[in-house]
């Protein structure tokens, strides 16, 4: 109970602390939901039923724009991103083979996490640079033409790092 006392304790110390940056308005909503989501890598329903309070917002629109918006999880994701476009030129160009390779090479399906919360992989329906394809993304960084083999070398890369 002391152990569950102390962690919401820090939490609020972390909502708080978005929520100063942003003020306490429904305006701000979306954004203090960014910060959340990239401090925890989901969003706790916990935050969501605070921010509810603190913005006056009914707790099912808060939920409404959690569910929205695809960058948003309710379930915990792992410290690394890795997105696969499965757009139209990505799927010509062999996005398939890459959700394959990464299938086997990191033992996940799209929508899983690993069991450590190291690496979760998605699709993405779009990335924007279809003259590119096929395209993954790790967190932040862009990777054009990929095959299966530089999907190997790009997990080989992110486990060493995570290791």
């Amino acid at each position: 109970m002391a152990a569950e006392k102390q962690l919401l304790e820090k939490d609020l110390q972390v909502w708080e602390g978005i929520l100063a940056d942003h003020g306490a308005k429904t305006s701000s909503v979306l954004q203090i939901l960014l910060d959340i989501n990239q401090h925890y890598h989901y969003l706790p329903q916990e935050s969501l039923e605070w921010l509810s309070g603190q913005i006056r917002m009914p707790i099912s629109q808060v939920f409404s724009i959690a569910t929205f918006f695809k960058v948003f999880s309710l379930t915990p994701r792992g410290r690394t991103l890795v997105h696969v476009c499965t757009g139209t030129a990505c799927h010509v160009k062999g996005a398939q083979r890459l959700i394959e390779r990464l299938e086997k090479e990191i033992h996940l399906k799209p929508g899983e996490t690993t069991a450590d919360l190291a690496i979760t992989l998605e699709t993405v329906n779009c990335v924007g640079a279809c003259a590119s394809a096929p395209i993954a993304r790790v967190n932040d960084d862009t990777y054009s033409e990929m095959t299966p083999n530089k999907v190997s070398e790009l997990i080989k890369e992110l486990v060493k790092k995570e290791g």
